[in-house]
């Protein structure tokens, strides 16, 4: 026999109320969702079909933190950005000086002989 118990994270949760909802889609492929709740949850997002989307949403982490997240989606990927995203360490100063020269001292072309 197993049990299983959950509680929610945010007390909130449990009683949550939808306050808004949107959901339009349009002949030509192009959409609008929006979505918020009574414990703080928001999500929207616009788009055109497959090709294209923009949204953003907000919510309350467990640990009581604002999360505020906006992003793109399109030919070049899904592109979130938000300030409790992790960001890549910077780059170290001999990479950048290495790059540096490369670019001021490009190797010479070399034309190899079709004999």
């Amino acid at each position: 026999m197993a049990l299983g118990l959950s509680a929610p994270a945010n007390p909130a949760d449990e009683t949550a109320e939808t306050l808004k909802y949107v959901n339009v889609v349009n002949p030509d492929g192009s959409y609008t969702f929006e979505y918020e709740s009574s414990n703080g949850i928001n999500y929207g997002e616009n788009g055109i079909g497959a090709e294209s989307a923009t949204g953003k949403f907000s919510y309350t982490s467990p640990e009581g933190e604002p999360i505020q997240l906006t992003y793109t989606a399109d030919e070049n990927g899904y592109q979130p950005q938000g300030e409790h995203l992790p960001t890549p360490p910077p780059i170290p100063d001999y990479i950048l000086r290495s790059l540096e020269y490369i670019e001021t001292h490009p190797f010479p072309k070399v034309q190899l002989s079709t004999k």
